[in-house]
């Protein structure tokens, strides 16, 4: 039985070239921000421009509202634990507990003996307008003809297909095909091809009338093959970068 997961072809090498150095990023050695842990991070000083001398002369700073408590630092606010306390609750006063007229012990039959059990009936419930569950006609229960249940045994069923022309006694003989319907297959397909040769027409001959080129048609001063010149050299066409160089074996001398 042949496997039918699609058989995975190797990879051209050439093909699986690495990022080059920009796609790099390395994490910065200055600053504080995403420094370098590998690294000891050097103290940092930031400059700022001189201030005017009149800023002394005048109240400049934040108001009250600004205030920033001693214990706060970058990292959160740091100080001791804090408790409170709460206000002294009320003394308590007398428990109000039952008098002996609220119980009715006549009411409590009595514990020796036996009694039927005894039910309660509540009052009728809301009568409801939407009742959402499905009717006996919802539910579509499989056939049992044919292979439909899986877990149930299913009888042979059979089809019967409509009458073929072919093959059968209405078949009309006369629609056959005949011997002049078929084709001679060429020998060359089957056999040996034979040498195939293709004859041109005949050439003119050649007479006064063609047209030849005169003395003042021809230009020997531009003729430069038989001079002395330069090496020059030719650029070809980009080759592909998955094309490997020719490796042959070496001659044995």
């Amino acid at each position: 039985m042949e496997d039918s997961k699609p058989k995975k072809r190797p990879g051209i090498a050439a093909q699986e070239t690495g990022p080059g150095p920009g796609c790099y990023s390395l994490p910065p050695t200055v600053g504080f921000v995403n420094h370098d842990y590998t690294r000891f991070t050097s103290p940092a000083y930031s400059f700022h421009q001189r201030l005017n001398n009149s800023i002394h002369l005048k109240d400049t700073s934040p108001g009250p509202c600004y205030y920033i408590e001693p214990e706060t630092t970058r990292f959160g606010r740091v100080r001791g634990p804090s408790y409170s306390m709460l206000a002294r609750p009320k003394p308590p006063g007398l428990p109000q507990t039952p008098g002996p007229g609220t119980y009715s012990p006549e009411r409590v039959p009595p514990p020796s003996q036996q009694r039927p059990p005894s039910f309660s009936i509540g009052s009728r419930t809301k009568h409801r307008l939407a009742d959402h569950v499905p009717a006996p006609n919802s539910y579509a229960l499989p056939t049992l003809l044919g292979p439909r249940v899986p877990s149930k045994p299913s009888s042979p069923s059979f089809t019967m297909s409509g009458r073929r022309n072919k093959g059968s006694y209405a078949e009309d003989l006369s629609q056959t095909p005949g011997p002049g319907r078929y084709s001679i297959t060429n020998p060359n397909v089957y056999l040996c091809r034979r040498p195939m040769f293709s004859m041109l027409g005949r050439l003119q001959k050649p007479s006064s009338a063609f047209p030849t080129p005169g003395p003042g048609t021809h230009s020997p001063e531009k003729v430069t093959a038989h001079w002395a010149r330069a090496p020059s050299y030719s650029l070809g066409v980009r080759h592909s970068e998955y094309l490997m160089p020719l490796v042959v074996d070496p001659p044995e001398w």
